[in-house]
């Protein structure tokens, strides 16, 4: 809303003399304040001028005071930006000034104090500005008494007014004549009352961060005059926009942050004096209309972060007047339209965040200065034909799939500040010194290519300094050696190089105030350059080491640090107990190394903050200390593979965020958690290979049955008693695939880069990776997706028959119960687990026949029930046709394919059991002949489940020692 402004009078009248009084002591009232204030604010203090002298004594010749012709009263007063440093209160001289008609005290300093009521008595006032002045507290009702008011403007920068008492409907009720309202940032928390749709002279309306909720009345697009309407960031306002004539003189239309939802109507192209179009973070969705070509005025267009879809249209290219175009974070395909790129007025273009394809040609001029077509599915070389890009500052093509090599032309935009080429298919070699002719450059990243890069020695006398730098899978074999001159560095990264030897010592040195972001991970570093190891960095925030060589004692990270990866190195030691110092540490991973000792009982320090701790695969001891696990930010807890014992802290079950616990293959020895039912948020509980036991009939006053649980394995304990199916009794039976397509169990971690116009992200999820029993097989999951879900009750004591209501666990893919002690029969409702890919129930004293059901089963590739007591034939046809001998041997009355015997209905007689049929079933040890079908009826769902497996072959006598297989007809062995 532009400041009203005073006209200049040639021959301005005589002052009134009340009207000079009350202006001298409406200037007394405020003082000058003790810093300087004048350089502060770019204020001027317009009352200086105001003195009874001689030559000045008429107050119409004051700055900022406006006087009638005839009656030389005071009808204006403008002190905007006029250094007033104070506050107005109740009985002061300003209210005498009855002739008032226009009143501007914005851009001042009123110190937090309210608006007097006693404005009611400017009832003559038609304008009036408050505007960035810091008042503060509830707008008084009076206002709403000043029915002459035309222009009224209360924004700030802060929601330092509040309109909650009056409301806003009371507010405008009485002013009928508004054609300008600016209430932009005061704190409203209400509906949109319908009265404003009838302001019939309304032009400006501004109810930006307003707190409004509710719906957004219709009406109000209809107003004939409106020419700006800005109620955006307002999370809580929904509406739609209407699909009518749209012929008023709309020139600016904001919708940011709202919940406006709906199509974007095909009649919004008769706007035609619409200049700025911004409806950014919103729900809209369906296609971009193409008559939005038609709005030839148009400089802004934003249409970034909703869920539009289809091509961007090629209208677009119409629009010659675009300066800046933001298309970013929806959903749209297909190629850019030649025309669009190629707009001469366009500085800011930003389509990043899409699924657009195709191939990029910029030939024209154009005034671009930031171009951002990141995260895209965009191929081919980038090309920039002969134009002259002068005043290009950003460049972002990251994350698409282009290729070739990087364009000369490129090394032409001398005025490039930023410059992000990662995760891309460019190929070749390129020389760092080319990249030091672009003397404005502050950020580069080519990591994630198929490039190498030429470094000079020569390069470490450059003098450019870099925020952000990154060098990943560059073929660098030493830290190149330049760095050494940064001193402003925010974000590194040299992970999956060769780089080896040690850390250079120079690096202590680099950055050590600024760097927020090192990753050094996936090289041969050996160690460093020091034996006592803190790091330097007093701004880091994330720092990645994992997977090197690394040897020695573990380092400790500087205090600032809130994610550290050092797993897959060879450290020794003890975690020292300057950790304890880590109060923000949210991620933790030390997997794959070679600690040892007892964890530091000070942990308790980062307790609230950590979100991720992850131990696995060391050689930790001891029990865990009660008192650090208190905090409730807690999300994955992986100590598998060490040898911690005792009983588990009672206060996991206070951490109600957990998604993740993995305890297995410990010592650990206490009863089933059944206290852990509670935590809603739970889809992986791990107990495997530990000395739990007991029975695991759940309590009677038992009411949380984990509802979320995705992946429950208990195997290689000594829990007895039935099976605990009741753990199940709040089972989710859907189906997740499409809601977790191709999402793992993670936690986020990412971090934002801050640059002077762009921004960077970092993006550095921890992601849950597990070893679990499968087909047989010992298969390692770097990822473990949302939709598996398995249940390993294997290698425990658990008797009786296998209940009818385990049909009830529909959507488990695995289900192994192998290695117990159940009776009776197969269930028929197995039939039911549609989703069922592997089914283990070896081992057992299982009988009857199998189930001519389990037929039904498409996605089973496999299945093992030897070494029960089965009797009859077995099912043929689909899946079961798959199945080889060793998934039903050692039952002596099966019969049918696969096996040898055959059936009393066949010619032959049945076959005789081998010797090692009998001595397998009189005892000796089971060896496991287990295979993967790869395979079979319905392929099986495993392929969409299971990511970067690795399948751990198991012989025989390992299987004894080791995973504790018990021998049939003999006692339960343990280690």
């Amino acid at each position: 809303m532009a400041l009203f402004s005073l006209t200049d009078h040639s021959s301005p009248p005589m002052c009134h003399g009340d009207d000079s009084s009350a202006l001298l002591q409406f200037k007394q009232s405020f003082f000058t304040p003790v810093y300087d204030f004048d350089n502060l604010y770019n204020c001027q203090f317009k009352p200086a001028s105001w003195t009874l002298e001689l030559n000045k004594s008429d107050c119409c010749s004051w700055d900022g005071v406006e006087c009638d012709d005839n009656t030389g009263r005071v009808i204006g007063l403008d002190l905007s930006s006029s250094c007033l440093f104070g506050s107005i209160s109740s009985s002061s001289s300003l209210f005498r000034l009855v002739h008032l008609q226009r009143l501007n005290l914005a851009y001042n300093y009123f110190n937090y104090s309210s608006i007097p009521p006693q404005v009611r008595n400017l009832s003559r006032l038609t304008h009036l500005n408050l505007a960035f002045s810091n008042f503060s507290g509830e707008i008084p009702l009076e206002i709403s008494q000043l029915s002459q008011l035309s222009y009224l403007d209360l924004s700030s920068d802060y929601s330092l007014l509040e309109l909650k008492k009056a409301g806003l409907r009371t507010l405008v009720g009485n002013l009928t004549h508004l054609q300008e309202l600016d209430l932009s940032r005061v704190h409203i928390n209400s509906t949109v009352p319908n009265t404003l749709a009838n302001l019939s002279s309304l032009t400006f309306l501004s109810l930006c961060s307003c707190g409004l909720h509710g719906e957004f009345p219709i009406g109000i697009f209809k107003l004939s005059n409106l020419r700006v309407l800005d109620v955006g960031e307002n999370a809580g306002l929904t509406g739609y926009l209407p699909n009518y004539k749209w012929s008023s003189p709309l020139q600016k239309l904001y919708l940011t942050s709202m919940s406006f939802s709906g199509e974007l109507p095909a009649s919004m192209g008769n706007l035609s004096f619409l200049t700025d179009l911004s409806i950014r973070y919103c729900n809209f969705s369906g296609s971009i209309p193409s008559s939005l070509g038609n709005l030839t005025k148009l400089t802004v267009l934003l249409l970034s972060n909703n869920s539009f879809v289809g091509n961007i249209p090629h209208s677009l290219g119409n629009l010659f007047q675009l300066s800046q175009l933001d298309l970013s974070w929806t959903q749209l395909t297909g190629q850019v339209p030649f025309r669009l790129l190629n707009l001469p007025q366009l500085s800011y273009l930003d389509l990043s965040y899409n699924l657009l394809s195709g191939e990029i040609k910029f030939e024209n001029e154009t005034r671009l200065t930031v171009i951002g077509l990141n995260n895209n599915r965009l191929t081919g070389p980038i090309t920039f034909g002969p134009m002259n890009l002068t005043n290009l500052r950003v460049l972002d093509l990251a994350c698409n799939k282009f290729r070739g090599q990087i364009s000369n032309s490129i090394f032409s935009f001398k005025n490039l500040e930023v410059l992000f080429l990662f995760e891309n298919y460019f190929n070749g070699t390129l020389e760092f010194d080319e990249f030091l002719k672009l003397k404005h450059l502050y950020a580069l990243d080519i990591s994630g290519n198929q490039l190498s890069l030429l470094i000079e020695e020569t390069s470490a006398n450059a003098t450019l300094q870099f925020e952000d730098l990154g060098f990943s899978s560059c073929n660098l074999s030493e830290v190149p050696n330049f760095i050494r001159s940064q001193h402003e560095l925010k974000h590194l990264n040299l992970s999956n190089n060769k780089i080896h030897g040690q850390v250079p010592e120079w690096m202590w040195n680099t950055s050590t105030r600024s760097l927020e972001v090192l990753d050094l991970s996936n090289n041969l570093l050996g160690g460093f350059s020091q034996h006592q190891i803190i790091f330097p960095w007093t701004s880091l925030q994330f720092l990645d080491l994992r997977s090197n060589l690394l040897q020695g004692s573990l380092p400790t990270p500087p205090i600032s640090t809130l994610h550290f990866y050092i797993s897959s190195n060879s450290l020794t030691g003890n975690v020292s107990e300057l950790f304890c110092n880590l109060s923000s540490l949210q991620v933790l991973d030390l997997a794959n190394n070679n600690l040892s000792g007892s964890l530091p009982r000070c942990f308790d320090n980062f307790a609230e903050s950590l979100l991720v701790l992850d131990l696995r695969r060391n050689k930790f001891q001891g029990s865990i200390p009660e008192t650090w696990i208190n905090g409730s930010q807690l999300r994955i807890i992986n100590f598998s593979q060490n040898k911690f014992q005792g009983q588990l802290p009672r206060l996991l079950a206070e951490c109600t965020m957990l998604k993740v616990i993995d305890l297995s293959d410990n010592q650990f020895n206490d009863t089933f958690p059944f206290w852990l039912g509670h935590l809603s948020n739970l889809k992986v509980l791990r107990l495997r290979s530990n000395k739990f036991n007991g029975r695991m009939e759940t309590p009677q006053t038992y009411f949380y049955k984990f509802p979320n649980i995705r992946i429950l394995d208990i195997s290689y304990n000594d829990f007895m008693g039935k099976l605990p199916l009741r753990l199940f009794e709040n089972w989710k039976a859907k189906k997740l695939a499409d809601e977790h397509m191709l999402t793992y169990i993670h936690e986020n971690s990412d971090f934002e880069i801050r640059n002077s116009i762009w921004y960077a992200y970092t993006a550095q999820p921890y992601t849950y990776s597990m070893v679990m029993t499968n087909k047989g097989n010992d298969v390692f999951y770097e990822k473990v997706q949302e939709v598996f879900i398995a249940i390993d009750f294997s290698s425990n004591r658990f008797v009786g028959e296998i209940p009818e209501s385990i049909g009830n666990l529909k959507g488990a893919q695995l289900l192994n119960l192998s290695n117990n002690a159940l009776t009776g029969h197969i269930p028929s409702s197995l039939e039911n687990l549609t989703e069922l890919e592997a089914l283990d129930l070896s081992q057992n004293k299982l009988s009857g026949e199998i189930p001519q059901q389990l037929i039904q089963l498409t996605f089973l590739e496999f299945l093992n029930v030897s070494h029960n007591i089965l009797t009859g034939s077995i099912p043929q046809g689909r899946q079961f046709d798959t199945f080889e001998n060793s998934s039903f041997e050692g039952n002596l009355r099966l019969c049918g394919r696969p096996l040898t015997k055959k059936c009393k209905n066949s010619n032959e007689q049945p076959s005789q059991p081998s010797i090692s049929q009998e001595s397998q079933d009189s005892g000796s040890t089971f060896e496991f002949g287990w295979k993967i079908v790869a395979i079979g009826y319905g392929f099986g769902f495993v392929v969409r489940v299971i990511i970067g497996r690795i399948v751990i072959e198991r012989k025989h006598d390992w299987l004894m020692k080791t995973l504790r297989i018990r021998p049939l007809g003999g006692k339960r062995r343990r280690n």
